[in-house]
């Protein structure tokens, strides 16, 4: 019975390669729906988890609804997941490396599930609400992984020797992760506390008034350093002699962050309304995949090479000449 079930849920490397994008492209729906349902106030349409007022459908209402529809979509993309998790074991030939990270996968989204609920509870505490937007970073670091080795078979190529090139593109992605998690600071901080009209939530105000001010100067900073970082790092890849399919994702990303820093300076003048936010946030995830793409593609280092001391013989003389092994 097992061995027939596993049969006809047997899928090639390709298809396999197709379901690895499509989960990919639902973890990244499912951050933008979420945003969706901060910017509309709608954080606590259903006060209660995981039921809507104690029910299982929510109440005819606008907030109600989109804070549910949030919630049933999150459960789509879990059974997304739970398919790619599946599908990783019916792989012919099966990959253990590929059946690990698909399976982080649904319990990243279990653990989203909680931290949901817990971030309800609390009345959208900021912490709850950056941790809830930070998780999802987490999340699409192992759907990018799974995306990217579905689409290679291990070996396909040489592991890099350029370790400069790696660790540049290595530590953009950290930079990268400081201006998003400073993005979320300065959202917590911000007018879109997620709540409707008359409801109170808790705000990011460790600086009183001045609060919003002072994170939106330090993430404009940090931003600012991302992409003069991000250039930098292109143009030493571009000088290395880097290919085509190395240069290109970090190419987007560049671009990506021109894009982002003049929608962060419009919806910075405009008050922060809630589209411009919502596109905002829609670039910070495309971003992120990028420059994730941009880790992927650089690859793997080679190990380093040391010098085995010479061994003396009896009489004082060498017997083998030194020879490099991996570190």
């Amino acid at each position: 019975m097992r061995g027939r079930l596993a049969s006809r849920l047997a899928v090639t490397p390709d298809q396999y390669r197709r379901v690895a994008y499509v989960t990919l492209a639902a973890l990244m729906l499912i951050v933008l729906t979420g945003a969706a349902v901060r910017l509309t106030g709608s954080g606590l349409g259903c006060p209660t988890w995981p039921k809507c007022y104690g029910k299982v459908l929510p109440p005819i209402q606008t907030h109600a609804l989109i804070e549910f529809g949030n919630r049933a979509l999150s459960g789509f993309v879990g059974v997304v997941t739970a398919v790619a998790a599946v599908l990783a074991l019916t792989r012919k030939p099966f990959r253990r490396d590929l059946a690990w990270l698909a399976w982080a996968l649904p319990l990243g989204v279990v653990a989203q599930a909680v931290l949901g609920g817990f971030t309800v509870r609390e009345k959208l505490a900021p912490g709850f609400v950056m941790s809830h937007f930070g998780l999802s970073m987490i999340i699409l670091i192992a759907a990018v992984a799974l995306a990217w080795r579905a689409t290679h078979e291990p070996g396909w190529r040489p592991r890099s020797t350029d370790r400069l090139s790696v660790w540049s593109v290595r530590l953009l992605a950290l930079l990268g992760a400081l201006t998003i998690f400073a993005g979320t600071a300065a959202t917590a901080a911000g007018p879109h506390s997620g709540g409707a009209v008359g409801q109170h939530i808790k705000r990011l105000d460790f600086k009183g008034a001045d609060t919003l001010n002072w994170v939106v100067r330090q993430h404009a900073a940090i931003a600012a350093l991302f992409g003069v970082v991000a250039v930098a790092a292109w143009l030493w890849q571009r000088h290395r002699g880097a290919s085509e399919k190395t240069l290109e994702p970090l190419t987007f990303v560049c671009i990506l962050i021109a894009a982002q820093g003049l929608v962060g300076s419009v919806q910075y003048e405009l008050h922060l309304p809630s589209d411009m936010v919502w596109v905002h946030v829609l670039l910070a995830t495309v971003t992120w995949v990028a420059l994730l793409w941009s880790v992927v593609a650089m690859g793997r280092l080679a190990p380093r090479l040391r010098a085995v001391p010479v061994a003396e013989g009896p009489l004082g003389r060498p017997e083998r000449t030194g020879e490099l092994v991996a570190r």
